[in-house]
């Protein structure tokens, strides 16, 4: 009896050790294969690691700039004086104090900034402003300055201003002004402005003005602006401060982006009493001149 289960023991210790082994023999069979796959996955041909390496290649490089001028001192004393005639007749302290300008109310200086300023005279007042704007863009593939561009394309066709077209340069097409159908339409349309400029060039060639005077050509109120910073654009655009007013007010922007910068010149000025508007050569010419000098002090 002893014998007999001493064997039996036997046997099913070796059953279990011969289960055991079986085991052990398919563990290492299924590392083996694991280290199989592993290996051929982080080979240069293995679509994991591809895909992995296109998208660090894809990773768009940051903008140019990292940080904004101070907007306030962007603009020197004698272009103010120029741009607001109506600061010559303050008392020197307001004078100072109106130069200095007034700093937007923003949340995050390094994202965007601005500055504004005001004159008044006896027949009209005068505003101006400046915004700047630095567009960063949170994904990887999508630069901050193609971020920047879509920003400044929704400026432009907020304030009626056609794209350019596909395979054309900025600007061909929309240097007439002529608006897109959308926004506000406060300025002269295309047909009448091309008529009057017409008119006025033809005047101007055989001498025979309205009373013998030659007559300065209105600009275009909307249209593309060529070799301002990488993209720009301008908005002209006529109102009255309230109902029953008789006063006119003008208000020129001039919108550019340099890289991932977009800066917004903003140039009002109303009348006291008049049937006319404000001359809108004199605001366009002053607030593109503003603009030009940015450009140059942001480095483009």
């Amino acid at each position: 009896m002893r014998r007999r289960a001493y064997a039996t023991g036997t046997t099913g210790i070796s059953g279990i050790t011969g289960r055991t082994a079986a085991a052990v023999g398919g563990l290492t069979a299924l590392a083996a294969l694991a280290t199989g796959c592993t290996g051929e996955g982080t080979g240069t041909t293995g679509p994991v690691n591809s895909k992995a390496g296109t998208g660090t290649a894809a990773s768009a490089p940051p903008g140019k700039y990292r940080n904004l001028l101070e907007p306030c001192g962007s603009v020197g004393r004698s272009t103010l004086k120029d741009l607001l005639p109506g600061l010559t007749e303050l008392p020197e302290e307001q004078q100072a104090k109106a130069l200095r300008g007034t700093p937007m109310s923003t949340y995050d200086t390094d994202r965007r900034v601005g500055c504004s300023w005001e004159a008044k005279a006896p027949d009209s007042s005068r505003t101006f402003s400046l915004d700047f704007e630095r567009v960063v863009s949170y994904a990887s593939a999508v630069s901050d300055d193609d971020r920047a561009q879509k920003v400044f394309e929704g400026k432009q066709l907020a304030a009626g201003v056609p794209l350019a077209e596909p395979g054309t340069s900025e600007g061909t097409g929309t240097g007439t002004g002529a608006p897109s159908g959308t926004g506000p339409q406060t300025a002269s349309p295309p047909s009448a402005t091309s008529s009057a400029s017409a008119s006025t060039s033809a005047s101007a060639s055989t001498g025979t003005g309205t009373g013998g005077e030659q007559e300065a050509e209105e600009p275009p109120g909307r249209r593309v602006l060529d070799e301002l910073g990488d993209a720009a654009f301008l908005d002209d655009v006529t109102s009255t401060p309230g109902a029953g007013s008789t006063a006119q007010r003008r208000t020129v922007s001039v919108v550019f982006r340099t890289s991932n910068v977009i800066v917004t010149v903003v140039y009002v000025e109303q009348s006291g009493v008049a049937a006319e508007p404000p001359d809108g050569k004199e605001l366009q010419d002053k607030a593109q001149s503003v603009a030009r000098s940015l450009v140059r002090k942001f480095g483009s």
